[in-house]
């Protein structure tokens, strides 16, 4: 089963048996190739009408083939041009195209005529177009003498151009003397005909230069008519005129051109008639006069003007259709209206036709014996006339062919033989043109032949069609099969498609498709075939595509392209801006899947596109940038509707930069009081321009608006014109007024003033009043200048004052103010506290009562009362040292207080003074107590001396602070062995008066850990702890160096000396990690085997730690310990002074000076490391590790 060449474009499905024809004559595709006997073809000829330069040579073009080649003469005004008789006229070699050489001498009118070429051979002759050769013309306008032209004011005009007939026909335009067009509009246009039209005149059109400029492309050359000079005078100006030309009784007055309904000035009547032919561009023209100027309007009667083919030109006063056809014919009408009328023109419009090709004749190519037809089929209005030629001349005088019969517009051949072959000419005519078109007739006998490459490699992209070509001739006709493979098998399949010119096509080419295609072509004369070659390419893919961005100016931004494609194409990346090349700019920059654009500008906003192209294909993604930013400022800012208190304010917005627009924040300056500060004075949407803005008086404001988008907020616009408000009396009256007293007899009044802007006039003054509170006294007042304090001197001490501000200037005074009240000065308390009494709760803590004072001897506002107390001293101490204070507060009218703090088995004294404004009264009588004992602090220091095989000497400081009598020491202690385990705990018991002890029986090379701490009656004290090791047995030592003075052999010695480098590395480590104080694991050990016999002081037991000062942060001293389970607390006093004092931290000094937060001495904390109480040496790091 075969594919073969069909007549039309034809699909085959499997079981479905071809028809195979064999077209004779439908070879029209086919090429006869050069090397084969042919009539001649003509293949370039000059047009029909060809409008020369005089100023240059003259070409006729008339170029064919055919074989042999073919012979060239010509005709012109149809009889026989012999070039050899003219020297001038000259016929390019291998060619017939004439040159006539004008330029040297003649004239190209000379040659003016119409020419006809023809090309002939042994098998025919074929002819060209009648060739109508003329000069163009660009002839001047005629002298003619042009009168002014005066008219009134709103009168109609036409001004001629009436431009000189060239060939081709000229451009009109209209110019003044400066070679500027004139402007045009509604009212003034040009008509097609050059005219130029003035529906009405106005006086802006008097000039004296209107000119009408003729341009004729072909020479390009410009003609100038003679200058136009219009006057358009008003009826003023025409009424002085006539008077001055005519006596009293000749003069009734020029009346002023009054509105008139509008009037057509072209086309002239109702109706008018227009014909077009068949592909023109129809125009159709109206321009109408009347005053309002008209609008033109235009509809087709019956029907619709075409869509996509009607434009309007010339301010919708010229209607234009492209491409006319015969059914745009019928009635056309324009109307022209104002507000006085409307007039109607109806323009029927008659579409002709010259001829047009319905079925032009086409070459055949016909082997001996066989039948064909040429047909030559036209149209047109009126329907052409059809006639035949062959070899140039009409059929009906040609030589007969008894092979030949003509009907009508076909030429019908049976059994041609070689003597059949001509060139036959078919020419379509009417009153509009004509058509002639060859075809020849060529009897061959010629097996088929593949003109396309052999070989040829196609590469398709998959899923699109693919088209393998298959060029081929022969007579007869050839049928045309494709194979593909080796094994032979045609192809059937209704996926494929064999076109009439021998391709073959594949809807869509998949992966499968690829492989070798035979191309087979077969007469009865012989058979040919031509291998082809597909590939199919996976497609190109962009798998990441740019994305929208939005960026602010100044910014970065980036797209990223990422392109998949077949592995053996090699795409080209390619970034487009705007579908054009991206900008030459350095900013650019473009790697191997982004484009970064940096320090992006409003330019560079748009769309971007990635375009991968292959060989096979190409894809493109794009994406918009927006580049946005703050807003422009605004600006041309107006102030309008000026009031004493408001005014309009106006502005034009700036470009929002992409973003729209939020908000507009109004600002003003008041340049009078304060000038270069600007302060907020309204906001308003970003639809709004304007805003009314409240005003205060006496103010000269100047304004500036800010508007804001979501990127920011623009810089301000300009300040607008200044405006100064009328003076007003204040409408507010000071703030913040107070009345304090700085000496017991005097009353300072004080208040926030008034600020510029505040006061409303000048002249800004106060009325200060004031009276107490508890008389009947009037109101004393003052009037003080623009000042914030007023001072009343003799007043009452601590006496009840209402106090009134009021603000006036030279206008008048403010609203009455509301009273406030206010004291006179304080003094110094005259009066002690009573009754001290001192209640002792522990050791640390007592508490104090005592009796308020009478409030009147107070003599100001009571702010608490304060208690001194000190530790009492013997009177040598007393001499040696300063009796250091401590300070508590007490706010408000309290009676009693709480001293925390307090260091155990301690002597105290203190004295209560009630406290207010100005300072303390009078201390109370001094009351003594006692403290009892407490626990002691831990000892000062512990330190190991002396160590030997079997004996640890222990020396240590006592407490610092004993807080009562010493009773004894206590001393734990435990070995810990080489896996840091605890040992068994020993206690021993040291009488109070030792401050040395060694312990003996000890193990040699052993590390022991030291748990010390003293005792009063009341319990025992807070532990410091230590660590030591006894000294190495040097017997053994001794033994391990005769071991190794055994061990001479070479081996022995590298392997101990490796132990040696191993064990001093870890000893280096060790020794940085116990200089950081690091936890190592005999420390975990301890925490794993506390002491079980130490146990925590509870928090309840009603102690209270002692209070510190910075002291107590201090870096411990060497040889300091903490308890192993770190639970240990120190008994004493936790008590916040700030708890007891109610948040005074201030101390006094004996002679009442302030000395800061209380602070004593404190017992230093136990630190929380390993540190040993001598630094650690390889000695003793070593004996860690037996």
């Amino acid at each position: 089963m075969q594919l073969k060449i069909m007549p039309k474009k034809k699909h085959f499905s499997a079981g479905r048996v071809p028809l195979i024809l064999f077209l004779c004559q439908m070879i029209s595709a086919l090429d006869v190739p050069l090397d084969l006997v042919q009539p001649p073809t003509i293949t370039q000829q000059s047009p029909k009408d060809y409008i020369i330069d005089p100023r240059e040579n003259i070409v006729i073009q008339c170029e064919a083939k055919g074989k042999p080649p073919p012979s060239f003469s010509w005709t012109r005004n149809g009889t026989h041009f012999d070039i050899d008789k003219d020297p001038l006229v000259t016929m390019k070699p291998g060619s017939g195209t004439l040159v006539i050489n004008i330029m040297s001498e003649g004239k190209a009118e000379t040659y003016e005529g119409v020419y006809q070429c023809t090309a002939r051979n042994e098998r025919g002759a074929a002819i060209s177009n009648n060739i109508v050769v003329r000069p163009s013309r660009s002839p001047l306008w005629t002298k003619e003498r042009l009168e002014p032209i005066t008219l009134r004011n709103g009168q109609s005009l036409v001004l001629p151009c009436r431009p000189p007939i060239g060939l081709p026909p000229a451009i009109i335009f209209w110019m003044d003397n400066s070679f500027q067009r004139l402007p045009q509009s509604e009212r003034v246009s040009q008509g097609l005909n050059g005219d130029l039209y003035f529906s009405n005149v106005l006086p802006e059109d008097t000039r004296e230069d209107y000119i009408c400029y003729a341009r004729f492309n072909h020479t390009q050359t410009i003609q100038q008519k003679q200058p136009i000079s219009l006057k358009v005078i008003s009826v003023d100006e025409l009424n002085d005129t006539i008077a001055a030309n005519l006596n009293d009784t000749e003069f009734y007055g020029a009346k002023p051109s009054k509105e008139r309904p509008p009037t057509f000035l072209t086309p002239e009547g109702n109706e008018s008639l227009k014909e077009e032919l068949r592909g023109n561009v129809l125009s159709l023209e109206c321009i109408a006069e009347g005053l309002p100027t008209p609008i033109i309007y235009w509809i087709k009667e019956d029907g619709t003007l075409p869509v996509n083919r009607t434009f309007y030109q010339n301010f919708k006063k010229t209607l234009q259709i492209t491409q006319v056809s015969e059914a745009d014919s019928g009635n056309y009408q324009c109307i022209a209206k104002n507000t006085l009328g409307a007039v109607h023109h109806t323009i029927s419009v008659t579409v002709k036709a010259a001829p047009y090709w319905i079925s032009a004749p086409q070459n055949l190519v016909l082997s001996p014996g066989e039948n064909g037809t040429l047909i030559c089929r036209a149209n047109g209005n009126p329907k052409p006339r059809i006639g035949w030629l062959t070899n140039g001349v009409p059929v009906e005088i040609a030589p007969d062919d008894p092979s030949r019969k003509i009907d009508g517009d076909t030429i019908i051949f049976s059994n041609v033989q070689e003597r059949s072959s001509a060139v036959y000419q078919c020419n379509a005519s009417n009153e509009y043109g004509y058509l002639l078109a060859n075809a020849f007739v060529n009897v061959l006998a010629e097996p088929p032949r593949i003109l396309t490459s052999a070989n040829i490699l196609y590469q398709v992209i998959a899923n699109r069609p693919a088209l393998l070509d298959c060029a081929f001739f022969g007579s007869p006709l050839p049928t045309i099969e494709w194979f593909k493979g080796t094994k032979g098998s045609a192809l059937h399949e209704d996926i494929y498609v064999l076109h009439d010119n021998g391709t073959l096509e594949i809807p869509v080419a998949q992966k499968d498709s690829t492989g070798t295609y035979t191309c087979v072509a077969r007469n009865k004369l012989g058979m040919a075939k031509n291998e082809v070659h597909l590939e199919i390419k996976d497609p190109t893919r962009i798998i990441k595509q740019p994305e929208y961005a939005v960026v602010q100016r100044g910014s970065k931004v980036s797209f990223e392209c990422k392109v998949k494609h077949d592995n053996t194409l090699i795409p080209t990346i390619m970034w487009l801006k705007d579908n054009g090349e991206l900008p030459n700019d350095e900013r650019f920059s473009v790697d191997k899947d982004h484009l970064v654009v940096t320090d992006v500008s409003d330019d560079d906003g748009g769309m971007y596109t990635c375009a991968a192209n292959t060989t096979l294909d190409s894809v493109s993604a794009s994406a918009v940038l927006r580049v946005v930013d703050v807003p422009n400022p605004p600006f041309d800012l107006e102030l309008t509707n000026q009031l004493d208190k408001s005014v309009q304010l106006t502005w034009t917005p700036g470009d929002d930069n992409n973003s729209p627009i939020t908000k507009f924040i109004i600002e003003y300056e008041d340049a009078m009081h304060e000038a270069g500060i600007w302060h907020h004075q309204a906001e308003v949407s970003g639809t709004q321009t304007t805003a009314q803005l409240t005003l205060s008086p006496y103010v000269n404001y100047s304004f500036r608006v800010m508007a804001e988008n979501s990127i920011g907020r623009s810089v301000p616009s300009e300040a607008s014109e200044q405006y100064l408000t009328k003076a007003a009396e204040p409408d507010q009256n000071p703030m913040t007024v107070e009345g304090l007293g700085t000496e017991p007899d005097n009353l300072v009044i004080t208040w926030k003033p008034l600020n510029g802007f505040e006061s409303n006039g000048p002249g800004l003054q106060y009325k200060v009043s004031w009276r107490q509170k508890d008389g009947d006294d009037e109101w004393t007042s003052v009037v003080v200048a623009n000042v914030s304090k007023y001072i009343v001197s003799g007043t009452p001490t601590f006496v009840p004052y209402l106090i009134k501000v009021q603000a006036l200037n030279d206008v008048g005074f403010a609203p009455e103010p509301a009273a406030v009240m206010g004291h006179s000065g304080e003094d110094l308390p005259m009066v002690a506290p009573g009754n001290v009494r001192v209640n002792v709760v522990n050791s640390t803590l007592a508490e104090v009562h005592w009796d308020p004072v009478p409030l009147k001897s107070v003599r100001g506002h009571l702010q608490g009362y304060r208690i001194y107390y000190w530790k009492a001293q013997s009177s040598s101490k007393r001499n040696r040292r300063h009796i250091e204070k401590k300070i508590l507060t007490f706010q408000g009218n309290k009676t009693h207080g709480m001293l925390p703090g307090l260091q155990p088995y301690s002597h105290y004294v203190l004295n209560v003074r009630v406290v207010n404004g100005k300072g303390e009264g009078p201390a109370s009588t001094d009351r003594g107590f006692h403290t009892p004992e407490g626990v002691p602090s831990a000892p000062s220091s512990l330190k190991i001396v002396n160590p030997t095989l079997d004996s640890l000497t222990l020396e240590w400081d006592p407490p610092s602070h004993p807080n009562g009598v010493l009773t004894e020491y206590t001393l734990r202690y435990q070995p810990i062995n080489s896996t840091h385990e605890l040992g068994p705990l020993v206690d021993l018991k040291i009488p109070a008066n030792k401050t040395r002890w060694t312990l003996n029986h000890l193990n040699f090379s052993t590390r022991y850990k030291f748990y010390f701490y003293a005792q009063t009656s009341v319990g025992s004290g807070s532990q410091i702890t230590e660590e030591a090791i006894t000294t190495v047995d040097e017997g053994k030592m001794a033994m391990a160096s005769r071991q190794v003075d055994i061990a001479t052999q070479g081996w022995f010695i590298g392997l101990m000396c490796a132990v040696a480098l191993l064990i001093l590395i870890l000893l280096i480590v060790c020794f940085i990690r116990r200089n950081k104080g690091g936890k190592y694991p005999v420390k975990e050990k301890e925490d794993a085997h506390a002491d079980p016999e130490i146990q925590p002081m509870k928090e309840d037991d009603g102690t209270f730690g002692e209070y510190s000062d910075a002291e107590d942060h201090k870096p411990l001293k060497k040889g300091s310990r903490t308890p192993s389970d770190r639970t240990v607390k120190k008994e004493d006093s936790d008590d916040s002074l700030v708890d007891y004092g109610e948040g005074v931290n201030g101390q006094f000094n004996e002679d009442g000076s302030f000395i800061g937060q209380y602070s004593g001495k404190k017992e230093k904390e136990p630190a929380e490391g390993n540190e040993s109480s001598e630094a650690p040496s390889p000695v003793n790091a070593m004996n860690s590790f037996v």
